[in-house]
């Protein structure tokens, strides 16, 4: 139970940081009138949904006391954790190739 409740303050910790760069990308988006930015800004405001998601749900499960309702919520969120760090890939590589071009 110790490991879990380590794993979930670390999913925690690291979805808040990763949620505050999805905002200073879409924020860099929109300042810098990137041209085709609409798809990655779309891409970057699900993920920040999903670190959202992430974050709020590995608190709760830090909180709640039943085991077996608190490791369900680690795993949702664990999952949402490792798709937003994908769509953060995804994302990235799609505004390399954009400037490359």
């Amino acid at each position: 139970k110790q490991m879990r409740r380590e794993a979930a303050n670390s999913i925690l910790n690291a979805s808040v940081n990763l949620l505050g760069f999805c905002l200073v990308v879409i924020t860099s988006l929109h300042i810098a009138n990137f041209k085709d930015g609409h798809l990655v800004d779309e891409a970057m405001m699900v993920v920040a949904v999903f670190l959202s998601l992430s974050a709020l749900l590995s608190y709760v499960s830090v909180r709640q006391l039943e085991k077996s309702f608190s490791e369900t919520l680690f795993r949702i969120g664990e999952f949402l954790f490792i798709s937003a760090l994908f769509g953060i890939l995804v994302s990235v590589i799609t505004i390399t190739f954009e400037y490359i071009k």
